[in-house]
């Protein structure tokens, strides 16, 4: 396979983009600078808030802004996108459909994880306006897995953290943040997918062990792959994953 340059429509936040950035030098398999990964990272921080958008709390349309960095992308050689933000794919089939690049969605990469793995209850913890939007639940339920989310009072501690803590740089609630895990594998899940990639930093800062499913994991794993490099030190599971391919999108 050609090795591609990978463009990373970033800024949805800027921590998670740069830590998706990370991930990518961390585990593309290499012995010296050049073999490593070429990425570009566009991190336009100023993109309107999705969740607000998506749940009519503000008429600030993200996509033009979205689709701008798109162009800057393409337009500096990026030969295939990925978004390091699950909210922002409510947009996604505009931003596909103005690419001329495939563009990974990380929904589908990690709900076909899921399905490799062999989970059939899935729990999602993920923002308001990923949720409203049902993204997640489409395509699990396309899948034939079940979809589960947080009592109403577990998602306002979700939105908390991602918004209240980590957004503004400060420390989680990692007491809270495991309370609503321990709740939806109490409910039978057999995974919990964090569906937000500022909760990806949890992961990262704590650790959490196998109980959940990480989506930036996943999107970072499956760039490796279809730019043409060999992953290496993600979860035994994760190695063996191969992501799917559509015909434009890489889904």
């Amino acid at each position: 396979m050609n090795t591609l340059t990978l463009g990373v429509l970033g800024g949805l936040g800027p921590m998670s983009g740069v830590y998706f950035c990370e991930m990518l030098t961390e585990h593309t398999k290499a012995d010296c600078d050049q073999q490593h990964l070429n990425f570009l990272l566009s991190s336009h921080a100023t993109t309107p808030d999705r969740t607000d958008f998506i749940l009519g709390r503000s008429a600030d349309n993200p996509l033009p802004d979205m689709l701008a960095a798109l162009r800057r992308l393409e337009g500096a050689g990026a030969e295939l996108i990925a978004i390091p933000c699950n909210t922002a794919h409510y947009f996604y089939e505009s931003i596909a459909d103005a690419a001329t690049v495939p563009v990974i969605n990380i929904i589908d990469q990690t709900v076909a994880y899921c399905q490799f793995c062999g989970y059939r209850r899935i729990g999602v913890l993920a923002t308001e306006g990923t949720v409203a939007s049902g993204a997640y639940e489409s395509v699990l339920h396309r899948a034939g897995l079940t979809y589960v989310v947080p009592s109403p009072e577990d998602q306002a501690t979700v939105s908390r953290i991602i918004y209240e803590q980590i957004k503004k740089g400060h420390s989680p609630d990692r007491e809270a943040f495991e309370r609503v895990v321990a709740h939806l594998l109490a409910d039978g899940c057999d995974t919990v997918i964090l569906g937000c990639t500022e909760l990806s930093l949890l992961k990262r800062s704590f650790g959490l062990g196998t109980a959940c499913t990480d989506s930036l994991e996943v999107l970072a794993c499956a760039a490796i792959r279809l730019c043409g490099k060999s992953p290496t030190g993600f979860d035994e599971a994760l190695m063996k994953f191969l992501p799917t391919k559509g015909q434009k999108s890489c889904c």
